[in-house]
């Protein structure tokens, strides 16, 4: 039995066949309809969600199975105290799959160790997001028909950003990235991560403004100021709106720079750059669906 805790527990080969079911899932939809008839996903949703929650969900219906589970902590029993451990042997007794986010680093982890199921990390804290990771790099890789010999600004909150750590960690294995890291200095990117990439000899810049750096770019990742990640009010409203990408600002940009974001999009986004078509980021939600039905099939072995 396999888990996914971390984008890194697939190595480079294993992530290639990953995006070719996803691809052949998006071009074939009939031939997956009934992979996973009685079988059951649990959805064990400890933090909110949108996308990810019903990215997942959606990506269980398509393959013809079903779903059950919570989307919020106060409606499950952990309310009454019910710990990750125990919660995760329930559930064992109950589905075939099961996809985990909490607001604790580590929790679907610990989580893994005593379920009788595959557990999914779908976003622990401000650690990991690997599905939303592997939905990076599929969009990349069918945008731009390659992972490697790319420059990538990640621009934002890269402090408390679980999709940037993820998304950096995951490229650190591919040929020729170089990184453009682009926060004030309250969110730059963590030690751990800078290390990784002194370990590996990476390229990398750390700016403050994007204005610097957008016309090097083959593509932006542009992450939103999280507010559920902030000790104090204060330091949230100074800082959530020190990034706004613009139709002014995308003039300075490659003709075929791609614009990403995990989503939710707040203010950093004009939606008058919805319309150019640079930006990727709904195709990039779509392409979510796709990589969460190959994943379920992967860990389930039914593909």
């Amino acid at each position: 039995m396999r888990h996914l805790m971390s984008p890194m527990d697939f190595d480079t080969n294993e992530l290639d066949r990953l995006f070719d079911l996803a691809t052949d899932i998006e071009n074939n939809p009939a031939k997956y309809a009934h992979k996973c008839d009685g079988r059951i996903l649990a959805t064990c949703f400890y933090e909110p969600s949108t996308r990810t929650r019903l990215s997942f969900e959606s990506a269980m219906l398509r393959l013809g199975g079903k779903v059950i589970g919570f989307s919020d902590a106060n409606s499950s029993s952990a309310a009454k105290g019910e710990s990750v451990s125990d919660t995760i042997r329930i559930i064992s007794a109950y589905a075939d799959i099961c996809a985990m986010r909490h607001l604790k680093e580590g929790a679907p982890m610990v989580a893994s160790q005593k379920s009788l199921i595959p557990v999914i990390n779908a976003g622990d804290g401000g650690h990991q997001h690997p599905t939303q990771t592997l939905t990076d790099l599929l969009t990349i890789r069918n945008m731009k028909g390659h992972l490697d010999n790319f420059t990538i600004g990640l621009c934002g909150d890269l402090k408390f950003g679980r999709t940037v750590h993820s998304l950096i960690k995951a490229l650190s294995r591919y040929e020729n990235i170089r990184f453009i890291f682009i926060s004030p200095e309250e969110l730059r990117v963590p030690d751990y991560i800078i290390e990784l990439l002194n370990e590996k000899k990476l390229p990398y810049k750390e700016v403050i403004r994007l204005e610097d750096e957008i016309a090097n770019l083959d593509i932006l990742y542009m992450t939103r100021v999280q507010k559920e990640r902030f000790f104090n009010e204060e330091d949230y409203v100074r800082l959530k709106d020190f990034y706004v990408l613009n139709t002014d600002k995308l003039s300075l940009a490659k003709k075929d720079m791609l614009i990403l974001h995990p989503l939710p999009r707040v203010n950093e986004i004009d939606v008058e750059v919805d319309d150019d078509p640079r930006a990727a980021y709904f195709k990039q939600a779509r392409y979510g669906v796709y990589v969460r039905m190959a994943l379920i099939l992967t860990l389930l072995e039914l593909c």
